[in-house]
């Protein structure tokens, strides 16, 4: 499993990133930490709109979904309309989960690639790839990526806050009394604008600053991508 993860993920990874230093002026990591992390967003981008995109049609279908459950048809009834309801959107309930199960190794692997210091190890390298020979850590010669930044920790809960509030949000139900559903998405909502971030500070400041540059570099992608995605897809998000 080592081996298949290495070979699929990490060493194409930490290639591209061997590359890019050994041809950024200067072997600035940090530059070439942001340019790979865009790369693998920007090849990531199909998947992770269909995501998105998913996630806030499910959002604007909920309401209608609770009327059906709330219509007093049978299970059966209430099954046909709900599929038919998601005929009709061209929505996928299943779709959403699926093209982040899919992504995840991916962002796992490209984790990896920072946590473990970025040790250009010959032996994960390819043949026509070259050890960077002067790899410089000194992020635009400011900060030392290679060592916990406060400044860049900061900077990741700052950009982990934003992205959750970007993040499609569901649509409260119409009745008066909230379901546990109502209030389960409410809960996790504020968990993810409010503790995630946190967390994220005390874990990219305890590693290190190319964590921390990663994490801001994806959440600022992520951020725009959730503003694009929003605005030109906002006509097609009307419930028919």
């Amino acid at each position: 499993m080592q081996q298949l993860w290495n070979l699929i993920l990490y060493k194409p990874l930490i290639n591209a990133l061997a590359f890019l230093v050994s041809v950024i002026p200067g072997g600035d990591v940090g530059i070439a930490v942001i340019l790979l992390t865009l790369l693998v967003k920007a090849i990531l981008f199909p998947l992770s709109q269909r995501s998105i995109e998913s996630q806030a049609k499910m959002n604007i279908l909920n309401p209608e979904i609770k009327k059906i459950k709330e219509s007093g048809v049978s299970k059966e009834e209430q099954a046909r309309l709900t599929m038919e309801l998601y005929k009709n959107n061209k929505t996928n309930p299943f779709s959403g989960c699926l093209l982040v199960l899919i992504q995840i190794p991916i962002i796992f692997a490209l984790y990896f690639v920072f946590i473990n210091g970025i040790k250009f190890n010959s032996d994960f390298l390819y043949s026509f790839i070259h050890v960077p020979m002067n790899p410089n850590m000194n992020f635009l010669g400011l900060l030392d990526i290679s060592k916990p930044s406060i400044l860049l920790a900061l900077l990741a809960g700052a950009s982990q806050f934003f992205q959750a509030y970007y993040m499609p949000k569901p649509i409260p139900s119409s009745s008066k009394t909230r379901s546990f559903q109502d209030s389960l998405a409410s809960s996790m909502n504020m968990q993810m604008k409010y503790i995630f971030p946190i967390i994220v500070v005390l874990i990219a400041y305890k590693i290190s600053g190319a964590v921390a540059l990663y994490w801001i570099t994806s959440n600022i992608f992520t951020i725009w991508q959730q503003i694009y995605i929003s605005k030109k897809k906002k006509a097609d998000l009307v419930v028919k």
